[in-house]
């Protein structure tokens, strides 16, 4: 079978976009500036900044929502957008995940608050991976799926059964993470890590799965980064490549042992409104390069071009552009 196009999924939920002037304290009261609902999580974000960047490949979603006004958006959000949802059920009895994503005006950071709905009940029998024709399925949240984070028949979770089947099925896989629990995310995420085919992830989440700190005082230590990608590499010779995101910028390295580094693009902070997504939005850059058999340099920098093009919505997707004017903004504005 001739394979083409990314499949993304398991998370896909509606993010209640909040802006607040700034975080408040406890027992005090934060004015929503703006309120915006829109479709979230990494299925969703991934799949949709596909869609701006203008990927000349198919992109289809998998995943599991309830049946309700939350679902029907998502669905809508496919219908809208040309993307396949064949595997992306609606379950009658079920609510669709959501969550409230607060953005602090003044520092441009972002805290969440999730509701799990649908998340909860997904298992791997949900998932037929058979009914593909896509070259890469990138998936995500460990940490946010009940029963997809426990043991899972003879699998030491539902993510690993999962993968297995994506593999048998032709398809080479993605992993998104979120900045959750680093206990929790180790414990999930170390028994994938034979399985993927590619990582990519910021800098708390490479320290989280390592047990090998990457932040020292509130910076990224870019030395200890690349020393963590290192042994990623080296102990899963399975993955084609891993790449470590952070503020000022990126590294990857290839299976081969090759390494590459770009820096982020200097966003003017009056243009920011948001970064909810800008992870997704650089991780679509990535496997936008890799499925159109880009040179790494050039999906580094699409990977930030993206990025600093989403910054400028409080949505996870809004505002990011096809692909040439996110190079061309980038250009525009410099690199760090």
């Amino acid at each position: 079978m001739q394979r083409s196009g990314i499949l993304s999924g398991l998370a896909w939920c509606i993010d209640n976009n909040m802006s607040i002037a700034t975080w408040p304290p406890e027992e005090t009261v934060a004015i929503v500036l703006s309120e915006d609902p829109q479709g979230g999580c990494p299925g969703h974000n991934m799949a949709m900044a596909l869609t701006k960047l203008g990927a000349p490949f198919p992109i289809s979603a998998f995943g599991l929502v309830g049946d309700d006004a939350h679902g029907q958006q998502l669905h809508k959000i496919c219908d809208d957008n040309g993307i396949d949802r064949s595997l992306l059920e609606m379950r009658k009895g079920l609510s669709t995940s959501n969550v409230m994503a607060m953005t602090a005006k003044d520092t441009g950071k972002r805290t969440f608050f999730s509701i799990a709905g649908a998340h909860a009940a997904q298992t791997p029998d949900d998932f037929d991976f058979t009914r593909s024709k896509a070259r890469y399925v990138h998936m995500g949240l460990p940490g946010f799926h009940e029963k997809l984070d426990a043991p899972w028949k003879s699998d030491a979770n539902g993510w690993v059964t999962i993968l297995k089947k994506a593999r048998a099925a032709g398809l080479k896989s993605n992993l998104e993470m979120a900045s959750f629990d680093p206990n929790l995310l180790r414990s999930i995420v170390t028994p994938m890590l034979p399985l993927l085919d590619s990582l990519i992830i910021n800098d708390f989440e490479a320290a989280a799965i390592t047990g090998k700190p990457t932040i020292e005082n509130g910076e990224t230590n870019i030395g200890a980064c690349r020393s963590v990608l290192e042994d990623i590499i080296q102990a899963h010779r399975n993955l084609d490549f891993a790449v470590i995101h952070f503020p000022l910028g990126a590294i990857a390295m290839t299976r081969k042992g090759e390494v590459y580094a770009q820096a982020s693009v200097n966003v003017p902070r009056a243009v920011i409104v948001g970064s909810n997504g800008a992870g997704d939005a650089f991780a679509a850059g990535i496997l936008f390069g890799e499925h159109e058999g880009w040179p790494m340099q050039k999906s580094l920098k699409l990977a930030h071009a993206s990025a600093a093009s989403s910054l400028r919505a409080s949505s996870t997707t809004a505002a990011i552009a096809p692909w040439q004017e996110c190079l061309d903004l980038a250009e525009a504005w410099g690199w760090r």
